[in-house]
């Protein structure tokens, strides 16, 4: 059975609120000001996270009250409602701390059909690209579509670090003819979801960091997965393409892994 399309109120909304907290954070980037903390992980948070999020879980109490909320600076909230908004106020801190451009804005809303509405915001880029379950993959530039390359040779395959590839899958995907680059977080996905690059890689992620990938990609024409295959953002991974190369890189990956 087919899930439903999403309301165009809320896909709206959405974009609108994950601009709006985009907007904020410009207030701190590249700020010679800028204070760093390291949470218990050892990953970095700044003011501009933590402003970020409290700014989106407030209107998103204000809008949907019995929604639940999955962000990665603040506590879950319950949902009363079956729904689940998933909140990264800022993906790619550590970009963001270096002045790089490159850092996102996340947002997602799951429901009983899964990943519902999807936003990447890029507030230093000026570019947003959101997805609405049965509304199509949309840009500053009009309806977002993959790219149509057919295999690897000559695809730009993109990953937040190569750090937890292995040196096995770093030569058969060189061997493979991909193009690697690690312009990852949430713009590598953004990329492919406009057709700018053929793949987005990450070994290792929480829900919230991959949320609107699923909803991105599917009206973009693409496909997500994790590693294994499987369509989940519970397994911590997230594997982002046109389709086309899906199954050429899964089986690469996995062959040397």
């Amino acid at each position: 059975m087919t899930a439903p399309p999403i309301d165009q109120a809320t896909l709206d909304l959405a974009v609108r609120l994950t601009r709006e907290a985009g907007d904020r954070t410009l207030r701190w980037f590249r700020s010679p000001d800028l204070a760093v903390e390291a949470k218990g992980d050892g990953t970095p948070v700044t003011a501009a996270d933590k402003d970020a999020e409290r700014f989106l879980r407030s209107e998103l109490l204000i809008a949907f009250p019995d929604d639940g909320v999955l962000g990665e600076e603040e506590a879950p909230k319950t949902s009363a409602s079956g729904r689940r908004w998933l909140i990264d106020p800022i993906d790619g801190t550590k970009a963001f701390t270096c002045g790089v451009p490159l850092y996102s804005n996340l947002l997602a809303l799951e429901d009983e059909h899964g990943i519902a509405v999807g936003v990447v915001n890029l507030p230093a880029l000026g570019e947003t690209v959101w997805a609405g379950r049965g509304l199509g993959c949309w840009s500053e530039q009009g309806p977002a579509t993959v790219s149509d390359g057919r295999t690897l040779q000559g695809a730009y395959v993109m990953s937040s670090s190569f750090d937890t590839w292995t040196p096995g899958q770093l030569a058969a995907a060189a061997d493979a003819g991909a193009i690697l680059r690690t312009w990852g977080d949430g713009y590598g996905y953004a990329l492919v979801a406009t057709g700018r690059v053929a793949a987005m890689v990450d070994p290792i992620v929480a829900p919230y960091d991959i949320g609107p990938m699923p909803v991105l990609l599917e009206e973009a024409g693409g496909r997500f997965t994790d590693l294994a295959g499987e369509a989940s953002i519970e397994t911590g991974s997230g594997v982002a393409t046109n389709g086309h190369v899906h199954d050429e890189l899964l089986s690469l990956l996995r062959s040397v892994g």
